[in-house]
């Protein structure tokens, strides 16, 4: 366990200070996909602890003078119950806020962007009529952007050590709004953020409060895709791009988590047990959180399938995967690491009609009932659906022990043979 802490600890100091090379151990595991699918829980992984007491009434951010700090008070009576095991929380190595976020920062036209290659991995929020790209060679270095995009205040997150991506709305019922920090402490490998207000602790991958005076109320997810900047270039000639004009000196381009995302193979910094018979711990999915139900699509599978057409909630859903974006976690500089593919994921019905989508001859996806052409970002680009556009669905693309970890019930399709 202490080892583990401590190689999180130089991990997460090198994306504060730069040029530490972390190489981690081997969970191997062969290329084959199996067609059947199956459930997380079959792993040996505990699940959080749940909350049994009937949860208070929360209030809002103003009616908090001066709270105490989950960050560094555990046990203080104004906290309702955890809904976590707080020994968990680990430091992650630099101070609350050394992983410094960025506060409603600039941001430049396509045009002017001269730093992105085109296989350069960006995460995209579309919303009121905006479209805005946050590139992972900045966020890998912020985790955290404190923001807006369509006149809606956001937090959009990025973890590195669990790969994904997460945008919330931070604005509280109560009106305030919010603004959130790197609170220096780790969940099972996972980002926790905490929010200057109350100096509550709110889980990244979920947007779940589960220590401090807050603990309990969980923020509204918005969608955000994670792709190549020359897919949102295309599907977003005027959108806006995050700028690495930041007001930080950081060694914006160059990864550091240099091979950490290694094609499956490598080393979590997990602290519980975790049954590698069941997959590689670093094998990439694609994971979709319904109210009820939660399925994830493992990459390789996706990668040979490329559209994956699940249920989730009742409702059908279709996963897309297009080639040309690069890890940013597996070379020196971003930009460099393998294909890995943009995925997006939609509600599988347009106009009121359910479509069945195949890969098209000629790029992009191509539904079955009209012959329409669809991108990566469920626009309809081609055909008698042009200029359509198909709901998305909040997703993660993300690392498998990361969703075994906070949806231990997923469904599993596509799961790498091991051996």
């Amino acid at each position: 366990m202490r080892d583990l802490v401590d190689m999180t600890k130089m991990m997460r100091t090198a994306a504060l200070f730069g040029g530490i090379v972390i190489v981690v151990s081997a969970c191997l595991g062969s290329s084959d996909t199996v067609s059947q699918t199956t459930t997380a829980a079959e792993t040996t992984l505990p699940a959080p602890v749940a909350v049994t007491a009937p949860r208070p009434t929360f209030l809002g951010p103003a009616s908090f003078e001066r709270p105490a700090s989950a960050i560094y008070f555990r046990d203080s009576e104004e906290f309702p119950a955890a809904l976590i095991d707080i020994a968990e929380l680990v430091p992650g190595g630099p101070a609350p806020d050394g992983i410094a976020p960025l506060e409603d920062p600039e941001f430049v036209t396509v045009d002017e962007v001269n730093f992105l290659a085109d296989q350069d991995a960006v995460l995209v929020v579309d919303l009121g009529g905006e479209a805005k790209a946050f590139p992972i060679q900045i966020m890998i270095w912020h985790e955290i952007a404190n923001t807006s995009v369509g006149g809606t205040p956001l937090t959009v997150s990025y973890c590195p050590l669990c790969n994904s991506a997460v945008a919330f709305e931070r604005t509280h019922r109560d009106g305030t709004v919010m603004d959130f920090g790197t609170s220096g402490l780790l969940y099972r490998s996972s980002l926790v953020m905490y929010d200057r207000q109350t100096s509550t602790l709110w889980t990244h991958f979920d947007g779940v409060a589960v220590h401090g005076v807050m603990a309990g109320n969980e923020l509204t997810l918005v969608p955000v895709s994670t792709v190549s900047f020359a897919d949102f270039a295309e599907a977003h000639p005027n959108g806006l791009v995050l700028s690495r004009d930041t007001g930080f000196s950081r060694r914006y381009g160059v990864n550091p988590y240099l091979g950490y995302d290694s094609n499956g193979v490598g080393g979590t910094l997990h602290p519980a047990p975790f049954d590698d018979a069941q997959a590689p711990a670093l094998a990439r999915v694609v994971a979709v959180r319904g109210s009820q139900d939660s399925v994830a699509v493992f990459h390789e599978h996706l990668l040979t399938e490329r559209v994956v057409p699940i249920v989730v909630d009742d409702e059908e859903v279709v996963v897309f995967l297009e080639p040309g974006t690069a890890t940013p976690l597996q070379s020196g500089l971003v930009a460099l690491g393998r294909d890995v593919g943009a995925t997006g994921v939609f509600a599988a019905s347009a106009d009121g009609e359910s479509l069945t989508f195949v890969v098209g001859d000629d790029g992009g996806f191509v539904d079955n009932e009209t012959g329409s052409t669809w991108n990566i970002f469920g626009h309809a680009t081609a055909g008698e659906l042009a200029g359509a556009e198909l709901r998305a669905v909040e997703h993660l693309d993300t690392f498998w022990f990361a969703i075994a970890t906070f949806r231990p019930n997923t469904q599993l399709i596509g799961v790498p043979a091991i051996g």
